[in-house]
């Protein structure tokens, strides 16, 4: 481990091991989430505020537990299969609306993006039309150059908008995401409050669309620079499911690559003291590119055996819809492959400019090309 200097101005032990990582994640009573995954990056968080009610991905111990025990079945693989033909119909409709377009098109914004929004949107049945409001707010607070002032700009509409989906789920509940949730809690020892719901679902909107694109960009551009991959997902894609693992574990850089942790109590790391307050900050990239891992985990082999990454975390914390993340995934690129089986990039790959000052890394545009698009029908 290495003391190290964050951005935003704290100091922290940086921790890369795969076994030191996967150990910060998880032990919740020795490393507290408490001041936010991503304070140590984003200038307008402060580690220190108080934790809001609802915000769980922020709480330790049985408070956190008590939000996860209602969202957690609500995103289920067994849950989110059912959920499998209205993904279907939504990358398939994109892919319609950009095979309609003239010349390449950016697959960032023009493809991934309106799927993982509209996904999201339709988990919690909430209009598309609306995706201008959650976007805004999930792109201030994953910019790191956000001020405090600039996020509760944005974030304040965005309550607002939240509590009165919240409101409004009360009365006329239906069969989305949040509705369960609801039940779910009405039928707990401690209902949430609307301004709980609020918050826990304005996190939900916006965790769920922005990193899911990001890894998907990501994905796709590994993809393109290792052509023999490639070529082999398109000839065998029976290998899908273990290729979504393998980019998840390969380019976790495009994930919050670096995730905070404070010690809750004198501990250890790697038989290294580390003192009640101080930061720990964990990096998923070396983390899943440890040796201690995989023998060779510099290299991308979609057929390789999945192994137990930490792309989606560890632990208590670990992410609550890594299940979406990967349905999303798996029919994005089952479908992109199969429909536009010519996808390339529509420009020389040195030429791809990655972003700066956000949490979620990836490229700034990823322009794409191909000769023909086939029908869904068809291609089905």
């Amino acid at each position: 481990m290495a003391k190290v200097a964050c951005p935003t101005g704290i100091d922290a032990w940086l921790v890369t091991r795969y076994a030191d990582v996967r150990e910060v994640f998880a032990d919740s009573a020795r490393f507290s989430s408490q001041p936010g995954s991503i304070a140590h990056r984003v200038y307008g968080m402060n580690p220190d505020a108080p934790v809001i009610e609802g915000d769980f991905p922020r709480m330790d111990g049985a408070e956190h537990e008590r939000f996860r025990r209602a969202i957690a079945p609500e995103l289920s693989p067994r849950q989110l299969e059912m959920f499998r033909p209205a993904v279907q119909r939504i990358v398939d409709d994109v892919i319609d609306e950009v095979a309609a377009a003239p010349g390449p098109v950016d697959f960032h914004d023009r493809l991934v993006m309106p799927i993982v929004t509209r996904v999201i949107a339709a988990l919690l049945d909430v209009p598309y039309a609306d995706r201008e409001l959650f976007q805004k707010i999930t792109m201030t607070l994953l910019d790191t150059r956000s001020t405090a002032d600039e996020v509760i700009e944005a974030g304040a509409p965005f309550f607002e908008y939240a509590l009165n989906l919240v409101q409004d789920r009360r009365r006329n509940p239906g069969e989305d995401v949040l509705s369960r949730i609801i039940a779910h809690g009405e039928r707990g020892e401690r209902p949430f409050s609307d301004a709980e719901l609020a918050v826990t679902s304005a996190a939900l909107l916006v965790g769920g669309f922005a990193i899911t694109a990001g890894v998907a960009s990501f994905g796709l551009l590994a993809l393109f620079e290792q052509r023999a991959q490639l070529d082999r997902l398109l000839a065998e894609p029976e290998l899908l499911g273990s290729a979504v693992e393998e980019l998840i574990r390969y380019g976790t850089s495009s994930l919050p690559g670096t995730v905070l942790r404070r010690a809750a109590e004198d501990t250890r790391i790697a038989d290294l003291p580390v003192s009640a307050g101080d930061y720990v900050v964990t990096v998923l990239h070396d983390a899943n590119r440890d040796q201690a891992l995989l023998p060779d985990p510099d290299v991308l082999d979609i057929g390789r055996k999945p192994v137990p990454h930490l792309g989606f975390g560890h632990g208590p914390h670990q992410c609550v819809g890594q299940q979406l993340a990967r349905l999303e995934l798996k029919v994005v690129f089952e479908t992109l492959l199969r429909r536009i089986p010519t996808v390339r990039p529509a420009v020389p790959l040195d030429q791809i400019v990655y972003r700066e000052d956000f949490v979620v890394p990836g490229p700034v545009a990823l322009p794409v090309t191909w000769d023909a698009v086939l029908p869904a029908q068809a291609a089905r």
